[in-house]
């Protein structure tokens, strides 16, 4: 398995979606999402449902779970790296279309400059 390493995608401004989103988040949905993202790294490709799975055009999701509440993280895969570039907090269990879409222009600009979003 090729080792792999989660990045988070930072806007020009030094601003970090995921990180600001998780910074505000109780400790216990951090202690989830952190163990979620170390077996992400760990298991990169291989990591399936019914912890991840994929959206469209090469986004997916990171599924994590908390009492009621299904949080979703948004990745993709680029080379040895995994780049998160978003989340998404959903009850329905389907992510919303405009969290994929914007997902899919970080995703674009990341690809565009990698040194100049990470």
């Amino acid at each position: 398995m090729p080792e792999t390493s989660v990045v988070f995608y930072k806007e020009k401004d030094g601003s970090q979606p995921f990180r600001e989103w998780y910074d505000r988040q109780p400790k216990k949905v951090q202690d989830k999402c952190f163990r979620s993202l170390k077996y992400l790294e760990d298991f990169g490709y291989e990591l399936r449902r019914p912890l991840a799975d994929q959206l469209r055009d090469g986004i997916y999701e990171l599924r994590v779970k908390h009492l009621r509440v299904n949080y979703r993280i948004l990745y993709f895969f680029g080379g040895k790296q995994i780049v998160v570039v978003s989340h998404g907090l959903t009850k329905e269990g389907e992510v919303p279309s405009e969290e994929i879409d914007k997902a899919l222009e970080r995703k674009a600009r990341y690809l565009s400059d990698p040194n100049s979003y990470s």
